[in-house]
């Protein structure tokens, strides 16, 4: 099979694409709101979700725990979009608090992910760029850049396109020197898509797309608020992105619901903001192969190693 972006854009080369890939995240939301929370439950509302969203998306983002097996058995993605799935396992192993990043490539590599429908494989890493190793620690920032590495050699030779998900942690103040420092050092291993958090501001998003290069990158929406997000969308978009990869501003209120309330809730709400959004960033933004062309910049290690 021959794998490409366009699987997981729309014809205009941009992504809509719906993310449905939250774990811990998911049962926190439902535990707050006092619903059940087993796996089951998280399979049941990916299931929900992706079936009442997917028609209206470029591609569909969910995870190997609790949402590939629950979706595939229900048939709850539609024919038409493209499948992305999230390779990072949930959770992950941490020192001192800090997140440590491991990539499996033998049961979450390309192979697995082709093997399970597949069109793209998006790994995370949850990372401070430029954090410096004191004596006796590992090197969480390396571990992390090697892991990345890994992905898109895998995915490269596999001929499978690699989306790389950067959440950087962040001082009060810092978010757009270090949302833009992360996304330079990891454009520079080529990834075929970067998954990027706001940076800040307008210009944190031309800073985006001068340091990404030839590397596309789409906004993600760390849940905050439809209205908020969608000025964000329409602002990154402007400087240069090429769409956004989002979900709990679309659903996020449904996980106070259940059952028939909660499907209503996606059928109509839910499914209104994301087609409205869509309608918004007609005409804006750039194409994936259009981002694709432009020159490479910046250094090829963390940290100047």
């Amino acid at each position: 099979m021959s794998f490409s972006l366009d699987q997981i854009a729309d014809d205009a080369g941009k992504f809509a694409i719906l993310a449905m890939d939250q774990r811990a995240t998911l049962r926190t939301m439902l535990d707050k709101a006092g619903q059940p929370s087993r796996d089951e439950d998280l399979g049941a509302f990916k299931v929900d979700v992706i079936g009442a969203l997917s028609p209206f998306a470029s591609g569909v983002l969910t995870d190997v725990e609790y949402g590939l097996g629950p979706v595939r058995a229900a048939g709850a993605l539609d024919n038409d979009v493209g499948l992305l799935i999230a390779s990072e396992r949930s959770p992950q192993r941490t020192w001192n608090g800090q997140h440590r990043t491991e990539y499996s490539p033998a049961d979450r590599g390309p192979a697995f992910v082709a093997a399970n429908g597949g069109a793209a494989l998006k790994f995370l890493i949850r990372w401070q760029p430029d954090r410096r190793a004191g004596p006796g620690e590992p090197d969480l920032a390396q571990e992390a850049f090697d892991a990345v590495r890994a992905v898109v050699v895998d995915c490269r030779e596999y001929g499978m396109p690699s989306v790389i998900e950067s959440l950087v942690a962040k001082a009060s103040g810092d978010d757009m020197r270090l949302v833009v420092r992360g996304a330079q050092l990891l454009a520079e291993l080529a990834p075929d898509l970067l998954k990027l958090e706001w940076p800040g501001s307008a210009e944190g998003c031309r800073e985006l797309t001068t340091v990404c290069g030839n590397v596309p990158w789409a906004l993600l929406s760390a849940g905050v608020g439809y209205d908020e997000f969608v000025e964000r969308v329409l602002t990154a978009m402007d400087a240069g992105a090429c769409g956004y990869i989002a979900g709990r501003s679309f659903w996020g209120e449904a996980a106070t619901l259940t059952g028939a309330a909660r499907r209503q809730f996606l059928r109509t709400i839910a499914t209104d903001r994301m087609t409205r959004l869509n309608t918004a960033i007609e005409g804006r933004g750039r194409s994936w192969r259009e981002a694709s062309r432009r020159e490479v910049t910046g250094r090829r290690e963390v940290a100047g190693r």
